[in-house]
């Protein structure tokens, strides 16, 4: 059904039509939301809208292009408020194909000469084009449409001119004879006498009658409906509102200079985004776009306070150390931005306010002095609920470890350095590494034929005798949906269950990462080693930091 069958229906129906004024597809969509039937394109909120006088300033193509983004934006039929048709009857016959073409349900002409002025500026020259030109104008639309329910609402200005109520009847009812489908009688009286006398006067009942209440503003719709008119139209209301409101926004930024000033006045971000249409677009784009993303989130835990790296730590965090001009939470966003991750939350805790890194969720462990690594994953609980990566804060690591790991079809896969135990990385004032031993491992410390081999992890953790370890865990980690449910159920059992010591730690508060990785193992959760050799750096001392300011070329 076209928009212009829409009104038609409207206007066939019983009671009185109310419709609003728009000047962009944004106002046209809150007025839908709002409950009204229809738009009116309005030439006073369009000019606005350009910051210019409702004069002719405008030129046809500008006024269309905002009435095309009012109908493209709704499933509610618009009016066009078209001036004087843009010149004469040859222009009107552009203007009807054009704004028909567009879907347009319906146009609005006054006749005003051209240039017109708006009815309501005072002190403006006003003149009435001659009858038989706009009687013309209305023919020449008519016989030009091709839909039969478009319609041509003829507006006349002779209450607004001066020229009295004969005057008004007599073009009203030219005009309705002309063809007009409806006749607008227009008063800058700001009591409703002189538009009641005329739909009181008025002999034309096939046609019916518009008003637009602006000036005669305590006048109800029904008290108009009873008078007689079908259609009523709430002209600007929508660019006089927005106007007085960003005027006390800005105004109010401008004086206090910061955003939280504002904070009651403006609506949150997701009002835009549901407005928009952001939630249409993403699920079009998961249906018809191949995906960049890997579709998952990545966490990254950044809470722990870090005594090795005293004092450069006194005042920052561990993952906002500088390393040549990025901190280490930065590089490590990098490599997952490259990866196509762009979902990313970080746990902060230890000096939380200094964390502050763009298009990042945050969540924060405020108990990082008593708790330990399994407490802050989930303070982003919500983050668990489909496939995530796991990051400690700490570590630097090639783009292709993190390739490895989003390729892993398993539910629960973890980074493992099979190059352990060479020389050359030092362990002094280091704490004990979280060594692996894996099911029918190769050789560690050798790349060597089916090194690629997939390997399930027997047991993970900090008291596995190094001669027996098979690598070490680098700090990454991947959990399928799957596997993020294994685990966010293991350990909602744990939470009510759990007393005492818990794998390698006292408790569960002070369960570390791989505590929990066990504990999956322990429970039947098959969990695959990705072999990597070398290709990372976890940032734990001075000599750490020396390092990787000597190795990143950038």
């Amino acid at each position: 059904m076209t928009k212009a069958r829409k009104l038609r229906e409207l206007m066939a129906r019983p009671g009185p039509i109310v419709i609003i004024g728009a000047h962009n597809g944004l106002s046209g969509k809150i007025g839908e939301e709002a409950g009204f039937e229809g738009l009116w394109a309005s030439g006073f909120e369009i000019s606005a809208s350009y910051a210019v006088p409702d004069a002719n300033i405008l030129t046809m193509a500008e006024n269309l292009h905002a009435a095309q983004m009012m109908n493209n934006s709704t499933s509610i039929p618009v009016i066009a408020d078209c001036d004087n048709g843009y010149g004469n009857a040859i222009n009107v016959i552009r203007c009807v194909e054009e704004y028909e073409r567009a879907g347009i349900a319906a146009i609005c002409m006054e006749d005003n000469v051209f240039p017109k002025r708006c009815s309501f500026y005072a002190g403006v020259k006003r003149e009435l084009s001659p009858v038989e030109e706009h009687a013309g104008k209305i023919r020449a639309a008519k016989a030009t449409q091709k839909n039969p329910d478009f319609m041509v609402i003829a507006r006349t200005e002779a209450l607004i001119a001066g020229w009295g109520m004969e005057e008004a009847l007599m073009r009203g009812r030219a005009y309705a004879d002309a063809g007009a489908d409806m006749v607008l009688i227009h008063s800058k009286s700001k009591d409703p006498d002189e538009v009641i006398s005329f739909a009181r006067q008025w002999d034309r009942p096939s046609t019916p009658l518009v008003c637009v209440p602006t000036i005669y503003k305590g006048t109800t719709v029904d008290q108009l409906h009873k008078a007689g008119f079908k259609l009523i139209i709430f002209a600007n209301h929508a660019i006089r509102s927005s106007i007085k409101a960003m005027t006390e926004t800005l105004t109010t930024l401008k004086r206090e200079m910061y955003t939280g000033s504002v904070e009651d006045k403006v609506v949150p971000l997701d009002r835009v985004y549901q407005l928009v249409g952001v939630d249409k677009m993403k699920t079009e784009e998961g249906a018809f776009m191949p995906s960049e993303s890997p579709g998952v989130t990545a966490i990254i835990l950044a809470a722990g306070q870090s005594q090795g790296l005293l004092p450069l730590t006194e005042e920052l965090p561990k993952p906002m150390l500088d390393i040549k001009g990025k901190t280490i939470l930065e590089r490590q966003i990098d490599v997952l931005n490259a990866c196509g991750v762009k979902d990313v939350a970080v746990v902060r805790g230890y000096k939380k306010d200094a964390i502050k890194i763009p298009n990042a969720r945050f969540y924060d462990n405020d108990e990082f002095a008593t708790t330990n690594e399994a407490f802050s994953l989930f303070r982003a609980a919500k983050e668990l609920k489909g496939p995530f990566l796991f990051l400690y804060g700490d570590i630097l690591f090639e783009r292709s470890h993190l390739e490895k790991l989003l390729k892993s079809p398993a539910d629960v896969s973890i980074v493992v350095d099979r190059a352990y135990g060479e020389t050359g990385r030092p362990e002094s004032n280091r704490g004990a590494p979280d060594l692996v031993t894996l099911k029918d491992a190769q050789e560690s410390g050798y790349r060597f034929l089916g090194a690629e081999a997939p390997h399930q992890v027997a047991k993970v953790g900090r008291t596995i005798a190094p001669a027996s370890a098979n690598g070490e865990f680098v700090g990454m980690a991947m959990f399928s949906a799957k596997g993020a449910r294994a685990l966010t159920d293991c350990y909602s059992q744990l939470s009510e269950t759990q007393k005492g010591a818990f794998h390698e730690a006292d408790s569960l508060r002070n369960a570390s990462f791989t505590d929990l990785v066990q504990e999956l193992i322990d429970r039947g959760s098959e969990v695959r080693a990705i072999d990597v050799y070398k290709g990372w750096l976890e940032i734990d001392t001075f000599e750490d930091y020396r390092r990787a300011w000597a190795l990143i070329k950038e």
